[in-house]
């Protein structure tokens, strides 16, 4: 690479960075400074606001600082071993902060079911020259990232450093997350760049300080951010975005609005403030305890009730006994905006789905039984009584194959899909065919929370059959009116390697032809699936292929995707 300065560089082609079978999709860079990454407890709503964008069909580079305090306690470290300010040792101890929010990161991405690469500061290939503490980058180099993002949906990498012709680490300055987020964004041809704050965007008077007279920018020309920004932004960050013709969005986690920093400048505004929206969870089990956890800890939500079988029984998450109803009416009258569904019986969902879409309401339900009775009934319910309905987590867990399936019809005809669907069969397969019995297979199952403590739905196949019935209804507006199914037995012979349970269903001569089979399978994407993972591959009638995956059981994946209905309901 020649030794010319980045800002001088001139700015690349508009060009998405990822391809696929399908078109290729949006790339977005997110940062996250240590005001949001705080600590460990923070990688969860980071984890969020990166599958909202892969959620949306985007894939995600995510750079991060260290966690707050972590970069000065390692610079006392190094000075307290008399390092001076310009040693060359002292960046690669202080970027091991940065490394290991990554790493945390990462972990909290995967969790929810993402297809995550962390990259270290090396694997970045960030260039730089001139002081150790200051450096200024070059470009990054090796090629490394644009293959990591053509390969996985999401990359996270460590901000804050580069690597010196020397081959010896860098700091970038402080601030430098922000100006490792631009250049990444730069060099992928982006054309903009999202940083992610404690404030949800650029104010005229430092919101934190608690004035209630701070007005905020929805839009800010360059020369208004370094003068009101200097402490939010690092300076040579905008300095290298004006150069590259690169937007800089300053946003809070979670917000779709924030300060857009470019050419334009409108006067600053009071920001709405906002009312929590009044949330009530059917269901206290695995996913619907998981809501609850959630909810409990997120000040954008008041949670009103919570349905249960039995007040008494004990459960695995707090929740203040004055919550609990077993009514589904008396839950209902408490004034929810939004009832979050996660029975585990699918005919006491259906009916609490239909009477809070009777009242108006919003509804997010992850009881695939309980849609899949009827999903066109209840579309045209919520219609007729000015209520919505949501059900991603129905269908994949944590998995996007609801959104994959609508982008792929909203392109054109779709004429089949395929999908491994059941995350604990999935997961039974996949033992079995290692060589555990059965029994063990399924004890271990249970263990890892996957299987109900009565798993026939999903060995007999009837949990599966109901998501294909859902995907069929998204694909093509219809029910199958037959699905055979084949069920996963004790008394089976042994399972071999590379055996999965797939769903079907595929359009021939004007009918659907629809199954779920057990047998062993060829295709990468679906033999590529271990424990409780899925994939869903849909053909569209012009030969373009559109495919997604991710872990399609567990709590922390289905209830994901339950919040991603959630946001969505409450910001219409």
């Amino acid at each position: 690479m020649s030794a010319l300065d980045l800002l001088d560089r001139p700015a690349r082609a508009r060009r998405p960075a990822a391809a696929r079978d399908a078109p290729a999709e949006e790339v977005v860079v997110l940062k996250f400074g240590s005001s949001v990454l705080r600590s460990i407890a923070d990688a969860p709503r980071a984890a969020s606001e990166v599958y909202r964008h892969v959620r949306a069909g985007r894939r995600v580079v995510a750079v991060v600082s260290a966690l707050a305090g972590e970069t000065d306690r390692r610079l006392a470290e190094a000075r307290a071993l008399g390092l001076a300010h310009d040693n060359d040792l002292l960046p690669a101890h202080v970027l091991l902060g940065e490394e290991e929010a990554a790493a945390l990161l990462a972990l909290a991405c995967d969790r929810i079911g993402l297809d995550v690469m962390p990259l270290g500061v090396r694997e970045l290939g960030l260039a730089a020259v001139g002081p150790a503490e200051h450096a200024r980058p070059m470009g990054i180099e090796g090629g490394r990232l644009e293959a990591a993002v053509q390969q996985h949906e999401v990359v996270i990498a460590p901000g804050f450093g580069a690597v010196r012709p020397c081959g010896r680490l860098a700091l970038l300055g402080r601030g430098g997350t922000d100006l490792t987020a631009v250049v990444i964004a730069a060099e992928l041809g982006l054309d903009h760049v999202r940083l992610l704050k404690d404030v949800d965007g650029l104010f005229d008077r430092d919101p934190n300080a608690g004035d209630p007279a701070a007005h905020r920018f929805e839009a800010c020309d360059w020369a208004t951010a370094r003068r009101l920004g200097g402490k939010l932004i690092q300076l040579d960050a905008l300095d290298l975005a004006e150069a590259r013709g690169l937007e800089v969005v300053v946003a809070a986690p979670g917000s779709s609005g924030g300060t857009r920093i470019g050419a334009q400048l409108a006067p600053p505004v009071a920001p709405a403030d906002p009312r929590p929206v009044r949330v009530a969870v059917a269901g206290c089990g695995v996913v619907g305890g998981g809501l609850v956890g959630r909810l409990s800890a997120d000040p954008r939500y008041e949670l009103v009730g919570v349905l249960v079988r039995d007040p008494a029984r004990p459960r695995d998450v707090e929740v203040d006994p004055a919550l609990l109803t077993t009514d589904a009416d008396a839950l209902l009258a408490r004034g929810p905006e939004v009832v979050l569904e996660a029975l585990s019986d699918g005919t006491a969902g259906h009916a609490l789905i239909r009477k809070a879409l009777q009242a108006g309401l919003a509804v997010a339900s992850a009881n695939k039984q309980a849609i899949s009775v009827d999903p066109a009934g209840l579309a045209a319910l919520a219609a007729q009584h000015g209520g919505r309905l949501a059900y991603s987590a129905a269908v994949g867990g944590g998995s996007p194959m609801i959104e994959t399936l609508r982008k792929a019809r909203a392109a054109g005809e779709v004429v089949g899909f395929e999908a491994v669907l059941n995350g604990t069969v999935n997961f039974m397969l996949d033992r079995l065919g290692q060589g555990a019995a059965f029994e063990v297979a399924l004890a271990e199952a249970r263990a890892a929370g996957f299987a109900e403590e009565d798993p026939s739905a999903d060995l007999e196949g009837h949990d599966s059959a109901a998501k294909v019935r859902l995907l069929a209804h998204e694909a093509f507006g219809r029910l199958p009116e037959a699905l055979p199914l084949d069920a996963l037995e004790a008394a089976a012979p042994p399972v071999a390697a590379g055996v999965r349970q797939v769903g079907a269903c595929r359009l021939e001569e004007g009918a659907l032809v629809a199954s779920v089979r057990l047998a062993p399978v060829e295709d990468p994407l679906f033999l590529g699936l271990h424990g409780e993972r899925n994939a869903l591959r849909v053909f569209g009638a012009d030969g373009r292929v559109w495919t997604c995956r991710g872990r399609g059981a567990g709590r922390h994946a289905t209830c994901e995707s339950v919040l991603a209905d959630l946001r969505d309901l409450a910001e219409v």
